[in-house]
């Protein structure tokens, strides 16, 4: 197994579309087709479902995602270390700061030049990870910090709560529920909803669908995209509304309106994870976001910041994200 292999895999399973992990990867489809299948040769069984209309991982690829995310990060560092040492840098230190999709970057984008001044010795690497992917590389010490989404099937990892979100909708201003100043899960019952893939926010798919069941509606998924602003794209066509976190979007796209959801289950917490006993610089970091958050203009007034820090292990986990 190479580093080709994993970065075909987990482009495919990123863009479910062979074409436009080719694109993403700068290979011919026909290549990225061999590249996988010779991984799933090797690897003794299939990684995805195919068909002429549509891109799945098998319950193979869904297990083995995070590990080859934590794979390739593990590959870089062990390429920035090696770099390093050549270059006669030895005591070099390098940060890597992962991030899932709809954290919002405004906190990085604030907070590491900061990091940057005070630690100007240390490399600063930010890589978009899925939590679950987080988690796994966090046990293999190839990230130092983590921004994702609290999840209820992890030991060995501290969180601290950074805000807690909530749902929102992105509705058309034509669209009657435009009107609405929220909306409950039961009023979405009947409607086409556009979302996040499963592989890319597993606790964020889970959290919103016991929000539809305890809230007694429908949760219908017709499209799934990796990011909000394509989702905006969709719902702005007519395909649907869009769901996403408030903190995704820090403006309201032309033509549409963002109206949280209300009812139990409605709020997810936005986490801070980072190792047990985490580097001098991880530290600062995980404090620097934690002020920069709380006097956030944009989440002052709409978000909770509480103050409490937990471990993620299995005896807290319903707590950790409510």
């Amino acid at each position: 197994m190479d580093r080709a292999e994993l970065e075909a895999f987990v482009a495919v399973a990123e863009e479910l579309h062979f074409g436009r992990a080719a694109e993403r990867l700068h290979r011919g489809q026909p290549t990225l087709s061999d590249t996988i299948r010779r991984l799933e040769t090797n690897l003794g069984g299939r990684l995805f479902d195919r068909s002429s209309r549509r891109v799945s991982l098998t319950a193979l690829g869904e297990a083995l995602l995070p590990d080859a995310r934590a794979a390739l990060a593990h590959l870089r560092g062990f390429q920035q270390r090696g770099r390093s040492l050549v270059s006669g840098n030895h005591a070099h230190a390098t940060l890597v700061v992962a991030h899932a999709e709809y954290t919002g970057y405004q906190l990085l984008l604030r907070c590491l030049p900061q990091l940057r001044a005070r630690f100007p010795d240390v490399t600063i690497v930010p890589e978009s990870m899925p939590t679950n992917a987080q988690i796994t590389a966090l046990h293999h010490e190839t990230i130092g910090l983590g921004i994702g989404w609290a999840t209820n099937d992890v030991t060995g990892v501290r969180a601290t709560v950074l805000s807690t979100e909530r749902f929102v909708a992105l509705v058309p201003i034509a669209h009657p529920f435009a009107q609405y100043s929220e909306l409950r899960a039961s009023e979405l019952s009947t409607t086409g909803l556009l979302t996040w893939p499963h592989q890319i926010n597993s606790g964020l798919c889970d959290r919103l669908l016991a929000a539809f069941d305890i809230g007694g509606g429908n949760l219908h998924i017709i499209r799934t995209a990796d990011n909000v602003q394509s989702i905006a794209a969709h719902v702005a066509a007519g395909t649907g509304i869009g769901i996403a976190v408030e903190s995704a979007l820090d403006y309201e796209p032309h033509g549409l309106r963002i109206i949280p959801l209300t009812g139990p289950s409605t709020t997810v917490n936005k986490v801070i994870l980072t190792s047990i006993q985490p580097s001098a610089t991880t530290t600062t970091l995980r404090d620097l976001l934690l002020r920069a958050s709380r006097t956030s203009p944009a989440h002052r007034d709409s978000v909770e910041h509480p103050s409490n820090e937990f471990e993620l292990v299995s005896s807290v986990a319903q707590n950790s994200a409510t």
